[in-house]
């Protein structure tokens, strides 16, 4: 039987990301999602960074269950709006505002802007069997537009274009998606450490 390790995420879009990467990799795991560990509580969000929201999310679940957790924060960040929405990216159009609310007020907050470089960050947090934390992140560099273009992603992920793509991030393949991303390249740092803790 694999090693079972926790992906603290009700987030469908996540969840395919992470097991298509880890799919892509040959990697022998088996992915808990909260619904399997029947989970059905929030978990409140109010660190000042991901890396905060991504840390409570894993201790919090690995007090729970007592097996290895992957958690991670991640968001966009366009520089010229002071960060925003950072932090606030899942809700920035208001508490379980759905993609497109939050894609429509990012839009019209960067309509007037003529430097649109934004970034998405990840910040992946992996709790092995013993409660040690492993933290990694990375980032994917872009800009926003104005008309949503793509259906392969989720998120901002139709408004954030790649300019050396020529394409936005819903749009491009997704394999190649899960090379540049940010939650990609991220957990491409943290796969050596996740497999050498889950077989120790």
């Amino acid at each position: 039987m694999p090693p079972q390790v926790i992906l603290a995420t009700y987030n469908k879009g996540k969840i395919k990301e992470f097991k298509e990467i880890f799919n892509s990799k040959n990697i022998n795991v088996e992915i808990l999602t909260l619904q399997d560990v029947k989970f059905d509580r929030k978990i409140v969000e109010d660190g000042e960074t991901f890396l905060d929201n991504a840390r409570k999310k894993a201790s919090f679940l690995f007090n729970i269950y007592h097996i290895p957790v992957i958690a991670d924060d991640s968001g966009l960040i366009v520089e010229a709006l002071g960060g925003e929405p950072g932090v606030f990216s899942a809700r920035y159009a208001g508490e379980g505002s759905s993609d497109k609310a939050n894609n429509d007020k990012l839009i019209d907050r960067v309509k007037n802007l003529k430097d649109r470089k934004a970034f998405f960050q990840a910040v992946i947090v992996f709790v092995n069997k013993n409660g040690d934390f492993f933290e990694v992140e990375d980032r994917c560099y872009g800009e926003i537009i104005d008309i949503p273009r793509g259906d392969k992603g989720f998120g901002y992920d139709p408004i954030f274009y790649l300019p050396q793509y020529g394409e936005t991030m819903a749009e491009i393949d997704i394999t190649l998606k899960n090379k540049i991303s940010h939650r990609g390249k991220a957990l491409e740092k943290l796969i050596k450490v996740i497999m050498e803790n889950l077989n120790e």
